[in-house]
């Protein structure tokens, strides 16, 4: 026969009962899980075991007032009341959660009397931070080289905010056109010069033409100060640049540029000055001295930069592209211009790769197309499931409907027509 289990705390065991006495705990761990939708404090020992906890939902608040400052400040001061009557005197807090009741909390905390040793947020942040706005960058849309002398390039900077534009295009053209440092010929010097309107028997050229086509040479140079250069030519024949005797650190970009015509057999022999500055600078009567000519001196290696602006989206979204053209004289491109010694930073594009690419990219524009991806056009969610729904997939699936093909899909707009229309207009931009 099998016995019967004896009960707990029965007076057949001698046991009358147990009697809970409660713990001091000089020491614990203040945990805030601050949500949208509700706060929580938990309070712990040192060891992680729960001491008393409560929530702006046990408080009695209820909706959209659990998430509120008062009711996390309400459910802190509840969860501190047990931990404070068992003597806590110091504890550690983490917070945790983008909640508002992240301050309430923690204010209703230090008005308790517990001393806080520390505070750690212990939110959970995504791997690598949150995600990078889109980088502005510049991009070639069209160069050429008309001659030695002339180089054309035309750039995008973009994406820019409403006004930006104007502001980087007006400081760009600035900074090209004053602050990029260029090497020129500054000064002349000739025995057979009595003055700079005279003319010299058996040369074609009076000698102010002929400082003019100094003054038309363009040179290119690393190293400051001022330098010597000369001309020494037997006649008859026609001086060009290339007669002219540099240091070995100067270089002449147009070795056929015309100097003079000797039309007798007379020798011609002129001292030049060759410095590197920037801007420009004028002749003036007090530059005349020992016999010498001054030039007026063309440093900036950029002749011309024009800037316009091309604005694109809808409503408060909308956003700018700057269209940056410049023309050189051939001493610098624009990957010379980003290695300027001045620290002029232009992130631009030599002139010389871009030609080599342009006539890969007429070669391959039919590919290019294809491995374009409707994903890199940053297309609105709603236009990029219909056109996925319909199996379009790359650009040039989707150049090949026409208005009336996309207005047949479901779910399609006039409005986001329109919108595409704008955004391949950008990216023919950037083609």
């Amino acid at each position: 026969m099998a016995k019967p289990i004896p009960k707990m705390g029965s007076r057949k065991n001698g046991r009358i009962g147990s009697r809970k006495h409660a713990h001091k705990i000089p020491k614990g761990v203040i945990h805030v899980q601050a949500s949208f939708n509700n706060t929580i404090v938990t309070v712990t020992d040192v060891r992680g075991r729960v001491i008393s906890w409560s929530s702006a939902g046990t408080c009695g608040f209820k909706g959209t007032r659990r998430g509120t400052p008062f009711a996390a400040q309400t459910a802190a001061g509840n969860a501190i009341r047990t931990v404070a009557d068992q003597g806590m005197q110091r504890a550690e807090v983490m917070i945790k959660g983008p909640g508002l009741g992240r301050d309430a909390a923690l204010r209703a905390i230090r008005r308790s009397g517990i001393l806080l040793n520390f505070i750690r947020d212990v939110t959970p942040m995504p791997h690598n931070g949150c995600r990078s706005p889109k980088k502005r960058r510049w991009k070639c849309v069209e160069s050429r080289v008309d001659s030695k002398r002339l180089y054309y390039g035309r750039f995008i900077l973009s994406p820019l905010m409403k006004g930006q534009a104007d502001t980087i295009g007006i400081a760009v053209r600035r900074v090209l056109l004053g602050e990029i440092e260029g090497t020129c010929i500054t000064r002349a010097k000739s025995e057979k010069i009595p003055h700079e309107y005279s003319t010299i028997v058996g040369i074609q050229e009076s000698v102010h033409e002929i400082l003019m086509n100094l003054k038309e040479i363009v040179l290119r140079s690393n190293l400051y100060g001022t330098q010597d250069a000369s001309i020494c030519f037997k006649g008859p024949g026609y001086i060009t640049a290339q007669d002219i005797i540099l240091p070995p650190s100067v270089e002449i970009i147009d070795n056929t540029q015309h100097i003079a015509n000797l039309t007798e057999p007379i020798n011609l022999c002129i001292g030049l000055k060759i410095e590197r500055n920037r801007g420009y600078r004028i002749k003036t009567l007090k530059n005349f001295q020992d016999g010498s000519f001054p030039i007026d001196a063309v440093f900036m290696p950029v002749r011309n930069v024009n800037h316009s602006i091309h604005s694109y989206g809808n409503g408060k979204k909308k956003q700018e592209i700057l269209f940056l053209e410049i023309w050189t004289n051939g001493k610098e491109d624009p990957f010379h211009l980003e290695k300027n010694q001045h620290k002029v930073t232009l992130p631009l594009f030599t002139f010389h790769d871009i030609l080599a690419k342009d006539k890969l990219r007429k070669n391959k524009k039919g590919i290019a197309l294809k491995s374009i991806f409707i994903d890199q056009l940053e297309l609105p969610p709603k236009i990029y499931n219909c056109l996925k729904r319909s199996n379009i997939h790359t650009l040039l699936e989707l150049l090949n409907n026409s208005q009336e093909d996309l207005m047949e899909m479901e779910h399609f707009r006039v409005e986001d027509v329109k919108h595409i229309l704008d955004i391949l207009e950008i990216e023919k931009h950037f083609a």
